[in-house]
C-alpha cells in the first residue's frame, strides 16, 4: 500500500501498517530533515509514541511541558494562569513535549524504515488513477532526481498534509469561512523562559488581532508566531520580519521576555489555516490528520489528530483488507469517532479569541469538575472519554449564559470578525534566511 507524506501522521500509519506485515511503501516529497511549524505536543500523543516504541527517544529531542500558561494582564503584571496537565479529570499522562520538528519528524520517518517499511524522501506524488469501482490503483512519483516511478497499491493512505492530496484532486477540500486566520512565526534564541517546572510550558498571549505561541526548544530556541486575521497580516506590506517584530512589541507581557531575543530563523508566513473535506475516506483510500482537516492550532491539537487519526487509519485498513466485506462498516466508524473528538476541539477554538471565553479561561472555576475537564480536552482527552464529553457540554451551557450576560461586547466582538472574514490571504516564506 501507499502513504503519501512522511510527516508524523504518515509515518504513524507506516510503522502501524508494517508491524501488522503489510507491505508499505511511504514517500514524503521533501528531504529529512526538513523545517515545519507544529512543535508542541499533547500529553495524549505518548501512549501513541509508546505503543510505536518511540517514547524514549522523543523524550531525548524534547522539552518536558506540563502544562500550557495563559497571561492575565489585567490582573497585574506576572499574572498567569497555568492548566496543569496532573489536574486533568482522569488521571493519565501528566506532561508532553516540545520538540523540534525537523528531529520528530525525521525520528518518526527512520522508524517506519526500521518497522519494515519502504520509506523514500525526495520523492513527490504527482498523481493517481482510479479503476472503475472507484479503487486507487496506481500512482505516479517523480524523484528529486527525475527519475519517475509507476506504483501499483491495494490501499492509499493521504498523510500529504496542508497539500491535501487527495482533496484537490477530489475537489472535497473546504475552506471554513467562519474562522479565517493566518499565522507569521520563526525561530528565537535569548528568549526568558517562565520560572521552575513551568519553564517548558506552552505560553498563549492574546492580543486585539489574535493569539501568539510561545513554545520553547532545545538549546535556548523559542518558537514564536502569531495567528490573525488576514486583513490584519496584509497591513505587513511585504516586510514580514518587521511586522511579526511589531506585533510581538505590542504585547507587553510577551516583550518583557524578549529583551534580549534574537531571531535565528527565517520568518514565515502561512493563511487561510481552517478548512475540511466533505470525506474522510472511500473505497480503497483514506486521508489522515491534515489531509483531512485542519483547525487552529492554539491548543496544539495537530500533531495528536495527525497520529491518532493515522493509527486508527491503519487498523481500519487492516481489517479491511482482511475481510473487504467490512470495509465500508469500519470507514464510517472510523469517520464517526474521529469527527465526534474533532468537534469536541473545533467548538473551543472557533470560540477562543471571544470576550467571552477569554473572560473564562481568566476566571476558571472547578464546579462539577469542569475546569478539569477543560484540562483534560487541552490534553487531547476527547475521543473515549464519555465523562469529559459530558462536562465539556456543561461548560457550552456557561459559555452562553456567560455570553448573554457580556452581550453588547460579544456583538461588537462577533461584528468586528465577521467583517474580516473577506479578507483572503495565502503565504509562504516571506523571505530569504538571515
Amino acid at each position: 500500500m501507499l502513504v503519501i507524506g512522511g510527516g508524523p501522521a504518515g509515518s504513524t500509519a507506516a510503522i502501524t501498517l508494517a508491524r501488522a506485515g503489510r507491505r508499505v511503501l511511504l514517500l514524503e516529497k521533501d528531504r529529512h530533515p526538513r523545517f515545519h511549524i507544529g512543535e508542541s505536543l499533547l500529553p495524549m500523543n505518548l501512549p501513541i509514541l509508546d505503543r510505536l516504541g518511540l517514547l524514549d527517544k522523543v523524550e531525548a529531542i524534547g522539552v518536558r511541558k506540563i502544562g500550557a500558561d495563559f497571561p492575565r494582564p489585567t490582573a497585574g503584571e506576572g499574572m498567569t494562569h497555568v492548566f496543569r496537565f496532573d489536574r486533568a479529570l482522569t488521571p493519565g499522562c501528566t506532561h508532553a513535549f516540545q520538540v523540534r520538528r525537523d528531529e520528530f519528524d525525521q525520528l518518526l520517518f527512520e522508524a517506519a524504515r526500521e518497522a519494515g517499511a519502504d520509506a523514500r524522501d525526495g520523492v513527490a506524488v504527482t498523481s493517481v488513477e482510479f479503476d472503475p469501482d472507484g479503487r486507487p490503483a496506481t500512482a505516479r512519483a517523480r524523484a528529486d532526481d527525475g527519475t519517475e516511478y509507476t506504483i501499483a497499491m491495494r490501499y492509499l493512505v493521504d498523510a500529504s498534509g496542508r497539500d491535501t492530496f487527495l482533496g484537490n484532486k477530489l475537489k472535497l477540500k473546504r475552506r471554513n469561512p467562519k474562522h479565517q486566520s493566518a499565522a507569521l512565526f520563526s525561530h528565537f534564541r535569548g528568549v526568558e523562559r517562565r520560572p521552575g517546572e513551568d519553564a517548558g510550558n506552552i505560553t498563549i498571549e492574546r492580543f486585539e488581532e489574535g493569539w501568539v505561541w510561545m513554545i520553547p526548544l532545545r538549546d535556548d530556541v523559542m518558537s514564536i508566531g502569531a495567528v490573525c486575521s488576514p486583513a490584519y497580516l496584509k497591513q505587513r506590506k511585504g516586510d514580514g520580519d518587521a511586522f511579526l517584530m511589531r506585533t510581538l512589541e505590542g504585547i507587553p507581557t510577551l516583550w518583557s521576555r524578549m529583551a534580549n531575543a534574537e531571531r535565528i530563523a527565517t520568518v514565515h508566513a502561512t493563511g487561510n489555516y481552517s478548512y475540511t473535506s466533505t470525506r474522510m475516506c472511500g473505497p480503497g483510500w483514506t486521508t489522515v490528520g491534515d489531509a483531512y482537516v485542519f483547525i487552529d492550532p492554539i491548543f496544539s491539537s495537530g500533531v495528536y489528530l495527525g497520529m491518532h487519526s493515522a493509527e486508527r487509519a491503519a487498523g481500519m485498513i487492516d481489517a479491511a483488507l482482511r475481510d473487504p466485506s467490512r470495509e465500508a462498516a469500519l470507514q464510517r466508524a472510523m469517520v464517526r469517532d474521529f469527527d465526534r473528538g474533532l468537534k469536541e476541539f473545533s467548538w473551543f477554538i472557533y470560540r477562543f479569541t471571544t470576550p467571552v471565553m477569554r473572560h473564562l479561561f481568566a476566571n476558571p472555576r472547578n464546579m462539577f469538575q469542569i475546569e478539569q475537564a477543560v484540562i483534560s480536552m487541552l490534553a487531547g482527552d476527547v475521543f473515549d472519554n464519555p465523562a469529559v464529553v459530558r462536562r465539556l457540554r456543561a461548560f457550552r451551557m456557561i459559555y452562553r449564559f456567560t455570553r448573554l450576560s457580556m452581550a453588547p461586547r460579544a456583538l461588537r466582538d462577533w461584528w468586528r470578525r465577521r467583517r474580516g472574514r473577506g479578507a483572503g490571504f495565502s503565504g509562504d516564506t516571506l523571505q530569504t534566511e538571515s
